[in-house]
């Protein structure tokens, strides 16, 4: 069964237990049928919820950014001054515990990613979501000093997403760097930026 938590909603016991589907079966083994016996739902529920396979796996998408929203802590990232090194340790530091703590939500997303560029109508979807992300990490260069912020917020995010396929799912998968190897990393991406 998919894990419980206090006061959660059965639209988010449903998305969860889609993301932990796509996990653990992959695309193929996400239905609303296997939703249910996993969440241990009457049958019939998910399909109440979510009445087709779009629909469901739209709840997934909005599920899996909200989820690494709360993985990234998006909102506590530095706002004022200069401020690159104490970015470089909070992307450190979140990119860290991602990688350690949530592998699993890693694999959800690569195969939701895979499933809009199938699906033209998820594709979408799919990249409204990934705003959440985007639009402030220009924010952030634009405050590091950045004089081109939108080009290196994608070498920024292009860095992270190779390095987090590469630990959920490539050859490094049982090498996760260190917090302080990922602040290393990151200083070196963003002094070369930056020029500093």
């Amino acid at each position: 069964m998919a894990a419980s938590s206090p006061g959660r909603s059965r639209a988010e016991l449903i998305a969860d237990t889609a993301l932990t589907l796509l996990t653990e079966r992959g695309m193929r083994g996400l239905t609303h049928r296997a939703v249910d016996e996993l969440a241990g739902l009457p049958q019939g529920s998910t399909s109440n919820h979510a009445r087709t396979r779009q629909a469901l796996l739209e709840a997934a998408v909005r599920r899996q950014a909200q989820r690494e929203a709360r993985v990234l802590t998006v909102d506590e990232m530095p706002v004022h001054g200069d401020g690159t090194a104490e970015l470089v340790e909070a992307l450190a530091t979140a990119l860290h515990r991602y990688l350690t703590r949530h592998p699993g939500l890693l694999v959800s997303r690569y195969e939701l990613a895979l499933e809009a560029t199938r699906r033209p109508e998820l594709r979408k979807f799919y990249d409204t979501a990934g705003r959440q992300f985007r639009e402030p990490l220009v924010t952030l260069m634009t405050q590091a000093g950045s004089p081109e912020p939108e080009r290196h917020a994608l070498s920024l995010m292009a860095w992270c997403e190779g390095l987090m396929f590469s630990c959920a799912a490539g050859s490094h998968h049982d090498a996760v760097p260190s917090r302080e190897e990922l602040s290393r990393g990151f200083g070196e991406l963003l002094r070369g930026m930056l020029q500093r």
